[in-house]
C-alpha cells in the first residue's frame, strides 16, 4: 500500500513464523527496546499500513520506518538485526536460565537496591549464589558494573549459540564453514641466555627474563571440515587489516562454494567498509558468536595447539623471524591437518548449564547454608 506520496510501496507479506518471532521481539520489556522497535514497525506495515500511518501510530520519523521496512524487505529477519541471523527460537529447556537473565535486566531487586547482588538474585529465585555467578559470568553479566544498565550485551545469546552450533553440526551444502580470528599480540620475543637443553633427570631450562622485539597478529580462518588453516600476519588489526585477510580467504578458497565465517563481536567485523565489500560478495556470510562467546570459536582451539607446540618454548629476535617461523609451523599443519570435532547440540550446551546450576544449588542448600 503507498501513502499517497512517492512510489507504490512493496507489499510486506509474513510467514507465521516469521510473525511469531516479530511478536517475541516486540514484546520485549525494557531490554534490546532497538529490536523491538524494528519488530513492531514490520507488523504494522505487514497489517496494511502505509509508511507515514506507521510514523504515527508508533511515533517514529517517516525514514526510520522506510528503512527498516526495506531492510526487511531485502533481509527479513536478519536485516533487523545489527550482527548475525537469529536462530531457532527459545525453547522451554532454557527457562531456568533464562528466568535469571531476564530479571537481571529487566528487574529491579524487592529491596529497592539499585542493582542486583548474587545474594539477592538468589534469594529471588530460590537458587545458590554460587550458580547466579555462574550464569553471570556465562552470559557476559555485571550489574556491579554501570555499563550493565546500557542495552543487554547481547540479547540474542541463545539463538546465536544455536546459529554457531549448527554450523558445526550440520553446514550447509556447497558451502565451506570457516572459524576466523585473529591472535593479536603475538611477541618476538629471545631469552636472556641459550636455553640449556633436555638431560636425563632434567627437563629443558630457560631463564624467566628476556628481551621483547615487537609484536605481530595473526588472521587466521580454520576450515571446519578438513582442518586446513588460512594465515595472514598483520602488524596491526583495524577494519582494514580484517578487510584484507577476507580477500585472502576470497582467494584462495573455491569459487563456487558460500563462505560461512563464523567470528565474534568485534567492532572490525562490522564497519561500513566491511558491510559494503560483503554486500559485493555474496557467498560471504558472517556469523557473530555471542559476547563473552569465543568458546564457540574453534579456531580458539587451533590457537591454543599453536600457542602450546610452538610459540611457548620459541625464541625470536625479529618480527620477520616470528612471521616467518609460524608460516612454516602452519604450511606443516596443513600437510597434515586435524579437525576439531565439534560434538555437543546447542540443547546439550543450554541444558549442561542449567544441569549445572540446579546441582550446585541443590548441594548449597543440603549443606545448611
Amino acid at each position: 500500500m503507498g501513502d499517497g506520496r512517492g512510489p507504490k510501496l512493496a507489499v510486506l507479506e509474513l510467514s507465521p513464523a516469521e510473525r511469531d518471532t516479530l511478536q517475541g521481539w516486540a514484546s520485549r520489556g525494557k531490554t534490546a527496546q532497538a529490536l523491538a522497535t524494528r519488530a513492531r514497525i514490520v507488523l504494522a506495515c505487514a497489517d496494511g499500513l502505509s509508511n507515514s500511518e506507521v510514523s504515527r501510530q508508533l511515533r517514529v520519523s517517516l525514514p526510520t520506518v522506510g528503512k527498516w521496512r526495506k531492510r526487511f524487505l531485502e533481509d527479513r529477519l536478519e536485516g533487523l538485526n545489527d550482527e548475525a541471523r537469529p536462530g531457532a527460537p527459545r525453547k522451554l529447556s532454557d527457562a531456568q536460565v533464562e528466568r535469571v537473565i531476564t530479571k537481571t535486566l529487566e528487574e529491579q531487586p524487592a529491596n529497592r537496591d539499585s542493582h542486583w547482588s548474587t545474594r539477592s538474585m538468589a534469594s529471588a529465585t530460590g537458587m545458590s549464589q554460587t550458580a547466579i555467578s555462574r550464569i553471570w559470568r556465562a552470559f557476559g553479566l555485571q550489574p556491579h558494573l554501570v555499563d550493565t544498565w546500557k542495552l543487554s550485551t547481547d540479547p540474542l545469546f541463545i539463538d546465536k549459540v544455536r546459529d554457531v552450533v549448527g554450523l558445526y553440526l550440520d553446514p550447509p551444502d556447497k558451502a565451506m564453514v570457516l572459524a576466523v580470528d585473529e591472535k593479536s599480540q603475538m611477541q618476538a620475543l629471545d631469552r636472556t641466555a641459550p636455553m640449556l637443553p633436555m638431560m636425563p633427570g632434567a627437563p629443558e631450562r630457560k631463564t624467566h627474563d628476556y628481551v621483547r622485539y615487537g609484536t605481530t597478529s595473526l588472521f587466521a580462518a580454520l576450515d571446519i571440515a578438513t582442518g586446513k588453516v588460512i594465515g595472514q600476519h598483520q602488524r596491526r588489526h583495524r577494519h582494514q587489516e580484517f578487510l584484507r585477510f577476507l580477500k585472502t580467504i576470497d582467494a584462495n578458497t573455491p569459487a563456487e562454494l558460500d563462505l560461512h565465517l563464523i567470528c565474534d563481536n568485534y567492532a572490525t567485523h562490522k564497519t561500513p567498509a566491511i558491510k559494503k565489500w560483503l554486500a559485493s560478495h555474496p557467498r560471504f556470510h558472517l556469523h557473530f558468536t555471542p559476547t563473552s562467546g569465543s568458546w564457540l570459536n574453534l579456531v580458539e582451539r587451533w590457537f591454543a595447539e599453536l600457542t602450546n607446540r610452538k610459540l611457548r618454548r620459541s625464541s625470536h629476535r625479529s618480527i620477520k623471524a616470528l612471521e616467518d617461523d609460524v608460516n612454516a609451523w602452519i604450511a606443516a599443519w596443513n600437510e597434515d591437518p586435524k579437525p576439531f570435532v565439534w560434538t555437543k547440540t546447542a540443547d546439550e550446551i543450554l541444558a549442561s548449564l542449567a544441569r549445572y546450576c540446579t546441582r550446585i544449588n541443590k548441594t548449597i542448600n543440603d549443606s545448611g547454608h
